[in-house]
């Protein structure tokens, strides 16, 4: 995978978070899938967002067709989703790289942090699908409703998490192609923090009442 764009199927992608991050990658240039269990609801996703692009950039397909077609999987599920759907997906992922967005939030207190026994949901994810599959944890802090807005810049920084370099380096890509800064943060049981910070974000919202706060890391040179 050495072209700066790539074929990539984002699970979920019917949901806010999914969707928001398809967009942006279409428009950059990616050729976009949306896979969902219900196809029609996966087409009809990916016609809002062509609509909103105008012009037709993203399709709509059923997960498992749509993760073997890609060179790049996103899962974009509820917590409560993420271990099934992964498990229904494990033969399309092997030799592929998946970007895991899944923040255990467990309703109602999804302002608590309330991390599995694993302490990170997406390296359970990683021991599930094996070594041949190259998981990257990313985008869990950033406000999936101002994704979809194409004017807006986005005022979060993401923390990219993996144990392969490489697939590191490319979820960095990815969030600079949808507008972000991505930021190496290391093995993916680093994943933990980025995944505790969501309820603590979700939290200073509502104390501050904002719709919207993010995370920025200082110090780094500029680009």
């Amino acid at each position: 995978m050495n072209s700066k764009t790539y074929s990539i199927c984002v699970v979920g992608g019917t949901g806010a978070e999914g969707g928001g991050l398809a967009l942006r990658w279409a428009r950059y240039g990616h050729r976009v899938m949306i896979g969902s269990r219900d196809v029609a609801k996966a087409q009809a996703a990916a016609a809002e967002l062509n609509a909103r692009l105008g012009a037709d950039l993203v399709s709509g397909t059923e997960s498992a067709q749509g993760a073997a077609a890609a060179d790049i999987v996103v899962l974009t599920v509820p917590f409560a989703a993420q271990q099934p759907t992964v498990a229904g997906l494990k033969a399309a992922l092997q030799g592929k790289i998946l970007i895991d967005v899944t923040v255990p939030l467990v309703p109602p207190k999804v302002g608590t942090v309330q991390l599995p026994e694993s302490d990170s949901c997406v390296v359970a994810v990683q021991r599930m699908l094996g070594d041949q599959v190259w998981v990257v944890s990313a985008f869990q802090n950033v406000s999936a409703h101002k994704l979809k807005n194409l004017d807006y810049e986005i005022d979060c920084d993401v923390l990219v998490a993996s144990d392969d370099k490489d697939a590191r380096a490319i979820g960095i890509e990815l969030a600079r192609h949808a507008g972000l800064r991505g930021i190496d943060v290391g093995v993916l049981a680093n994943s933990v923090v980025a995944e505790s910070l969501t309820s603590v974000l979700i939290s200073i919202n509502r104390l501050y009442k904002i719709p919207d706060s993010g995370i920025r890391i200082t110090g780094l040179p500029t680009e």
